[in-house]
């Protein structure tokens, strides 16, 4: 009943930038929290950086001061602009959103990922 579109993955050299965006749609009534997680291979989805309906933004550590998470809640879309990219922020980047569908049912969905990779 909702689907989560990512795009703007692909490849760059370390210290570039990469702008990926995430389209929420389906029969949404409102988005509570939006989240980009990664996984690299041979490790556990992590957690990269979440935002509330009301701007609220938290990031990891590892990501800090070179990701940049926002959304606009008119278009039910979520943003992360990456800088400063290393090679260990490779991985298949997924995009989360929580919320209300119509009807008063709560929802969680995933993207299906966009891989980045940072390489020379």
């Amino acid at each position: 009943q909702v689907q989560l579109v990512e795009s703007g993955g692909g490849l760059v050299q370390p210290g570039g930038s990469l702008r990926l965006s995430c389209a929420a749609s389906g029969r949404i009534f409102s988005i509570n929290t939006m989240a980009w997680y990664r996984q690299a291979p041979g490790k556990q989805r992590e957690l990269v950086a979440t935002i509330s309906s009301g701007g609220i933004r938290n990031y990891a550590d590892s990501v800090k001061g070179r990701f940049t998470i926002s959304r606009d809640n008119a278009k039910n879309m979520v943003y992360l602009q990456m800088n400063s990219l290393k090679a260990e922020d490779t991985a298949v980047y997924y995009c989360n959103a929580d919320g209300l569908l119509y009807g008063s049912r709560n929802f969680n969905y995933w993207g299906q990922g966009t891989q980045v990779t940072v390489s020379s």
